[in-house]
Formats: C-alpha cells, structure tokens, sequence
C-alpha cells in the first residue's frame, strides 16, 4: 500500500490512539491547537517541534488531521502492552546516542512516498524547560527529500510532564504550528553536515520565534 493512499495510517489502531489521545489532552491538559490549517493536508511534510516531554509526540499528533508518523527510542518498543502497538500507529524505533541513519533513512522514504512525519530537531527532551540546539539529522532530512517543515511550538508540557516527574500533572497545553517553511535547491549547496546543521539551526530559530498568542 503507498504512504499517499488514504487508508494508510488509518487503521483501527492508529484511529483509536488518535481520539483517545484527543481525548485526554482536552480533558486532562485543556489542549488547543493554534493554526493547525497550517499543516498541508497532503503531499510529503515534516513537522518540526520542541521536545519537553513524554507527552509531545502525541500532542503533535493530534494536531493533524491526516496520519502521521513518530520517531521514538527503540527502548520504548519493549514496554509490556504499549510497546507491541507503536509500530501499528506509525512509530520508527531510533537507537539511542545519536542519529540513527535507518530511521533517518525511513523517514526520508516516508515523506518522499507523500507522508508526513513529526520530528523533534532537539533530539532529546528539554531538562528544564528551555530552548536546547537542534542536531543535524534534521537538516539532512531536508537536504534528501526538500519537502516542506511545518515548524511547531508546544508550550505547558515541561511543566505538566518534567522529565523527573513519574506521573503527569494537570497544566494546559497548547500547540502553536507555524508557517510552513520551503527549501530550495540553492539551500542545499555543498551538501555534508555543516550544510545539515545550518538547516536545522534555521529550522530552530523559526520554533524558537514562535509566541502563544492570548
């Protein structure tokens, strides 16, 4: 089945992880996404965000109306229940310390075939709270395939879900998606990493600039 047929991503696994996740963040977390109609509703995209805790891979999800896939450590595919399902709702396992190239490989497939991706250009979860630098694997991504980056800011999930924390706590959470980015052949120039870096870096600086609006 092709990433740009409709049903792929829809399957009853990833349908029901879509609502109940909706479902939990407006009631437990008073959840609003800001100018989600700026996320194409199709082609290939990646959706570039902060990462401040467990809860933003979902929460980025949700956001979208059309399926998306999920970078997440390797290590998560081993949690009894949970980790059996992630592959059926889109999840690429990533190796720890690092980029690693056969997820970066699959994503660039999966957006090149029409999909749309979420990925943290940070790489790990804030500690606390703020801003960290973007890694390169990003950058390569978009040197690969030059698809548009939506870039997104959440805000409120460091303070609902530290990574010291155990459990969540009530906060509100909101997502504000940006306007999404082109990349041209002339950005790409030169290839190689410091070409790489120099792309996620802007990607940053366009999540860094964005506000929550009142």
């Amino acid at each position: 089945m092709s990433i740009s047929d409709p049903v792929y991503g829809h399957n009853g696994w990833y349908r029901m992880g879509f609502f109940l996740s909706r479902t939990l963040a407006e009631v437990m977390f008073s959840y609003r996404a800001i100018h989600a109609e700026r996320i194409p509703a199709e082609g290939g995209c990646l959706l570039a965000m902060n990462h401040q805790s467990f809860l933003d891979p979902p929460f980025a999800g949700i956001a979208c109306r059309r399926p998306v896939h999920f970078l997440a450590r390797r290590s998560l595919l081993k949690w009894p229940l949970l980790g059996p399902i992630f592959p059926k709702i889109n999840v690429v396992p990533v190796d720890r310390g690092g980029a690693d190239m056969s997820a970066l490989k699959t994503v660039i497939r999966i957006v090149k075939e029409g999909g749309c991706t979420v990925i943290f250009p940070e790489g790990t979860r804030t500690k606390d709270g703020s801003l960290q630098s973007a890694q390169a694997g990003l950058g390569l991504v978009i040197a690969k395939t030059l698809v548009p980056v939506v870039p997104m800011r959440i805000f409120g999930s460091y303070e609902a879900f530290p990574r010291d924390a155990k459990l969540p706590r009530r906060r509100p959470i909101t997502v504000v998606v940006g306007e999404p980015m082109i990349f041209t052949e002339a950005d790409i120039e030169g290839g190689g990493r410091e070409v790489f870096q120099r792309l996620s870096d802007r990607v940053m600086e366009r999540i860094a600039a964005i506000q929550l609006e009142e």
